[in-house]
């Protein structure tokens, strides 16, 4: 066809039975916008001297169209890079009950502020509060929608317009360009910085008490990266104490947070927020996505008093947590409640899974895959947890012509799939697969394997 004339009009691909698919599958208006498009596109294309497509080529391009139009950006994907928290990868995922909870919420109308025994509204702040209270000993408990948020609100709604005193080697910059010193900017308050980069004395505190009025004093826990060498810090408890006498709190921001103690599995000890808070911190900011193994989300835990003030700050509206975190949050902290979070949280499961189990689910890949070797390998914690800690794994190395090519193809599947290369080999790790994804991970593996 290299006649403009040929061009078939719109109402005529409309009638072919692809376009009444397409009707069916995308609806009238859209599969009508694609065929305009592609064909205006085809009369450009003819007019500096391109050919007119075959009627079939056409209808292709209509389909691609529309399958670029309604693909969603956001897709679920395979990890077996050996990143427990991969940021990038969405961090925890959720556990069946967690999952079962948000459903059973969004399937329906809620009482998410609605009071059942009065009848009347009702706040949203009370949903997993009494769980967390009950899980870390806390008087009072707020969510919000991370944990930037909930630091925002921490020293804009206790510290806006006044000093707040924090250790040099805690002006940390986390995923995203998110450092605190500029939090702090944003939120009003004034900035009292103490100690050197590596070396901070207990003195420094009390010297910047004894020059500033200040509002509280600020922790913040180093969570993706360790300061190593000539270095000291006062501990938490030793802050409080001198917080305490000032008659000022402390803020405990562990950017992660873990409720279970991570020595208990071979790695170095990520503070916990039962300890912060017996330690003297007065309230404790961490997230629900990391080391919680829940969904995104702020959560403050602390004084009743400092808590209440925060519920009532404007701010709170704006950074809100949304039915879906709570239904999901509270199902996840009731496995703390019930001791089965090692079991059923998927992120401790991963942790705590047992060398020898992923020798086996290794091997039994490269059984059915007829190819590649068990190596040994490492896996890491991730998500701004425990820098520089890993855990022993295996993986399942291939051996592929070209990794990068290799890599692409995992990534384009119809389920992506997420794997790391060293040098010339390919190198999957089941720490991270989670145990329904084998079938479809074996299914991309065989048309890699194949084609080499």
């Amino acid at each position: 066809m290299n006649d403009l004339r040929s061009i078939p009009a719109v109402d005529q691909l409309l009638q072919e039975q692809s376009a009444l698919d397409w009707v069916e599958t995308f609806g009238r208006p859209l599969t009508l916008q694609a065929i305009r498009d592609i064909l205006d596109e085809v009369r450009t294309e003819y007019s500096v001297g391109s050919p007119v497509p075959e009627r079939e080529i056409l209808l292709e391009r209509v389909q691609t169209r529309l399958a670029g139009w309604t693909t969603p950006t956001l897709r679920g994907v395979i990890n077996a890079s050996g990143v427990i928290l991969h940021t990038n990868l969405g961090r925890a995922p959720l556990s069946p009950s967690a999952l079962k909870a948000i459903e059973e919420i969004s399937d329906g109308y809620s009482n998410l502020e609605y009071d059942l025994d009065r009848g009347r509204r009702g706040s949203r702040t009370i949903h997993a509060e009494a769980f967390l209270r009950q899980i870390t000993g806390a008087e009072a408990a707020l969510v919000v929608n991370n944990n930037a948020a909930a630091v925002l609100l921490a020293l804009t709604a206790l510290a806006r317009r006044r000093n707040v005193i924090i250790a040099r080697s805690q002006l940390v910059e986390i995923g995203g360009g998110f450092r605190v010193p500029d939090v702090m900017k944003q939120s009003g308050a004034r900035l009292t910085e103490v100690g050197t980069t590596n070396r901070v004395h207990l003195s420094d505190y009390e010297q910047a008490l004894a020059e500033h009025r200040a509002a509280l004093i600020m922790r913040a826990h180093r969570s993706n990266f360790q300061i190593v060498g000539f270095t000291s810090e006062p501990t938490l408890d030793e802050i409080a104490g001198v917080a305490h006498r000032a008659n000022i709190p402390v803020v405990d921001d562990l950017g992660s947070g873990s409720l279970l103690d991570t020595a208990r599995y071979g790695l170095g000890h990520e503070p916990m927020v039962q300890e912060s808070l017996s330690a003297g911190a007065d309230l404790v900011c961490f997230s629900g996505d990391k080391l919680l193994g829940g969904p995104q989300a702020g959560i403050l835990v602390g004084r009743r008093d400092l808590v209440d003030k925060l519920k009532k700050h404007a701010l709170t509206r704006a950074i809100r947590a949304d039915k879906l975190c709570l239904a999901a949050l509270s199902a996840t902290l009731l496995h703390y409640l019930k001791d089965e979070a090692e079991q059923e949280v998927p992120i401790w499961r991963m942790i705590s899974t047992p060398l020898r189990r992923i020798h086996e689910r290794a091997d039994r890949w490269r059984k059915m895959l007829g190819a590649g070797e068990v190596v040994a390998g490492q896996s890491t914690v991730g998500g701004g947890s425990l820098p520089g800690e890993t855990l022993a794994t295996f993986l399942l190395s291939l051996n592929v012509s070209s990794v990068n090519r290799s890599l692409t193809q995992l990534r384009h599947a119809d389920i992506p799939v997420i794997g790391r290369a060293q040098e010339d080999r390919l190198l999957l790790d089941p720490r991270t697969v989670l145990p329904e994804q084998d079938g479809q991970l074996l299914e991309t593996l065989k048309a890699i394997v194949k084609g080499e």
